[in-house]
């Protein structure tokens, strides 16, 4: 070191001349002028709009989402003046809040000077309805209307048993003809999606198990079971015993162990394992509820909701009541408007019942509304989302069981799961396990669309193959219609030929196929479909629905949905290339599922693709 008396600190010594700076301001600034404040200013009518949509503060960051909709409903666009308020009420930067609004499908970010659209009409054009001609009624909507209304492509909107169709606004459309929809259009009818009025008589669909729930004739909101109804068959009594302690913790988790019930979102973990694991961390536990149903083909979550709400949130009660939940936070998709309305009312009823009965307090429930991504049906995903932000996947461990919602063990699972908790420990895990096929044990509610008579739910025996389900619950294949093929667990769990229509439907027999069961999610499809087309129109989904955060899933579903979408022979080095890369690099298993469209067809549709069938 240099001693500081050193000749050469001397020389090293650079002097740095110091300006004052005035009262004024800096030097070189103009004198008696003060400075612009730094960012975006908010308007005074913009903060006026806001409040009056939002209420006043404080605001969680975890209500952004949910007051960018408020937003989003009252002006149809979110306009970035608008935005700038809602940043400054919630004490957000406007990068924050730009990077989540532009995340969602359902949202649009307009400037100031733009207008929004009058009319917003989404044409699905994911496989059933692509398959039913959905993207040829989008292109002729685009040319018949004019530019007031905005007509976009949209994905899958979990009504594929009623293909094609348009949403309107919030009101779908059923099986939508030109004629139809110009008329819809014309009377501006897309306001909301109301529900139908309660039913007399509780819905019981596992007093007909196995059965055919649902036959694609159903109306646009099927009567519901309300509270009354419900209580009457029973309804609460289950978890009225646990809260009493009649019915311990212990002996709900033995049947629900002993029922073989896995998780019925697709990945299928057991539900009563999950239940001790979540169990076992320390409090305050809290537990998500995935009702996002974005897979392709799958509706079957919806269909129970807007029919039987109350059996669900039962499930839901004594799941929280048996692991140590303090809150529940239900996740439901954008696209269920009446399902949400019917769900809001049935929780209405269950506070009032609550407090008017000595059953005590309920846990906090939470009702969470997506806003159109599909990644966020992967559970890490769905957390972020719940928590306001973009809906990216985390990486693992730790996982969510341990570290989840607002960093808590969560106790995390699919609508459908919940559904069957009363049933399971009403009636015993011997009444379940007593259904199955072929070896398989317990109950399958089945999504079925595509080119049959009677698509729709059917709650079905596991382990039932493709031909039985067609002939046993959907009245055989539409007329004039042969079987080619079909989709086993929506666009994630691959293709298979007519020849395998005999394998056993069930979480781990289609996997020797190169497929999986997923959501069971069944698209059927005949003669006069492409297995090619539909395995481009998934990648094409999958492209499209990529969070973009890594860059095996990002560019590998683009780049293959360019590959695949070109005439001629596909490029199968580089398609093979690609699907290596997706499954063994991506974060979530929306890469990692991707490729199995690819390898399908090579595996089993050689002569579509100019493949000579040793792909692997």
């Amino acid at each position: 070191m240099t001693p500081s008396n050193h000749p050469a600190a001397e020389m090293n010594t650079v002097a740095i001349p110091v300006e004052a700076i005035g009262k004024a301001g800096r030097a070189g600034g103009k004198s008696g002028q003060r400075g612009h404040l730094k960012g975006r200013q908010v308007d005074d009518a913009a903060r006026a709009l806001v409040r009056s949509l939002i209420g006043d503060g404080p605001h969680a960051r975890d209500e952004l989402i949910e007051h960018l909709h408020r937003l989003n409903d009252s002006q149809g666009a979110l306009f970035k003046g608008q935005l700038a308020a809602l940043a400054a009420e919630m004490r957000l930067s406007m990068a924050e809040v730009i990077e989540v609004a532009s995340f969602y499908h359902h949202f649009q970010v307009l400037d100031d000077d733009e207008a929004a659209p009058a009319l917003t009409l989404r044409v699905c054009d994911s496989l059933s309805c692509a398959m039913a001609g959905g993207r040829e009624l989008l292109a002729r909507l685009g040319e018949a209307l004019s530019p007031q209304v905005q007509v976009v492509a949209t994905p899958c909107v979990g009504r594929c048993e009623q293909a094609p169709v348009a949403v309107l606004g919030q009101r779908p459309l059923l099986r939508a003809t030109l004629p139809a929809v110009l008329q819809q259009v014309a009377q501006g009818d897309g306001a909301s999606h109301p529900p139908a009025a309660q039913a007399p008589q509780a819905y019981d669909p596992a007093a007909q198990a196995p059965c055919a729930l649902t036959r694609g004739d159903e109306p646009l909101s099927p009567p519901w079971t309300g509270l009354a109804a419900y209580r009457a068959q029973g309804g609460y009594a289950l978890w009225r015993a646990v809260v009493a302690g009649q019915k311990s913790a212990e002996e709900v988790l033995s049947e629900m162990e002993a029922s073989g019930l896995r998780g019925l979102g697709g990945a299928g973990f057991p539900a009563g394992r999950k239940w001790r694991i979540v169990r076992e961390q320390p409090a305050p536990r809290l537990m998500a509820v995935n009702i996002d149903e974005g897979e392709p083909g799958t509706f079957k979550d919806r269909s129970y909701l807007e029919r039987d709400p109350h059996r669900f949130l039962e499930g839901a009660l004594v799941a929280a009541q048996v692991v140590g939940v303090s809150a529940i936070y239900i996740y439901l998709r954008d696209e269920y408007h009446g399902a949400r309305a019917v769900l809001q009312q049935a929780l209405a009823e269950l506070q009032d019942f609550a407090n008017e009965s000595s059953v005590g307090a309920l846990p906090p429930i939470i009702l969470r509304r997506g806003a159109g991504a599909y990644v966020c049906g992967e559970e890490s995903a769905m957390i972020e989302s719940i928590e306001g932000k973009r809906g990216e996947p985390r990486l693992r461990p730790p996982y969510i069981a341990q570290r989840g919602l607002f960093g808590r063990p969560t106790l995390e699972h699919n609508f459908e799961t919940l559904y069957w908790v009363r049933d399971i420990a009403q009636r015993g895990a011997a009444w379940f396990t007593g259904f199955g096929r072929h070896g398989r044990v317990g109950l399958r509610s089945f999504s079925v669309s595509g080119r049959v008579r009677q698509p729709g739910v059917k709650l079905a025996p596991a382990g039932i193959t493709l031909r039985e389900l067609v002939e046993e619950y959907c009245g055989g294949m539409a007329e004039g219609h042969t079987l080619y093929g079909y989709l086993p667990g929506g666009a994630s769990g691959g293709l298979l030929p007519a020849r395998l229509a005999d394998v056993p439907l069930d979480f781990d027999t289609l996997q020797p196929h190169g497929c999986f069961i997923g959501s069971a999610a069944v698209v059927v499809f005949s003669q006069a479909d492409s297995a090619r087309a539909l395995a481009h129109n998934a990648m094409q989904f999958f492209a499209h629905e990529s969070c973009g955060q890594c860059t095996p899933c990002r560019v590998g579903t683009d780049k293959a949905a360019h590959l695949m979408g070109l005439p001629g022979t596909w490029d199968h080095p580089t398609l093979n290339d690609l699907s290596t890369v997706m499954m063994d690099a991506s974060i979530c298993g929306l890469g990692q599922a991707a490729p199995n469209v690819i390898r399908c067809v090579q595996r089993y549709f050689p002569e579509e693709v100019g493949n000579p069938g040793d792909a692997s």
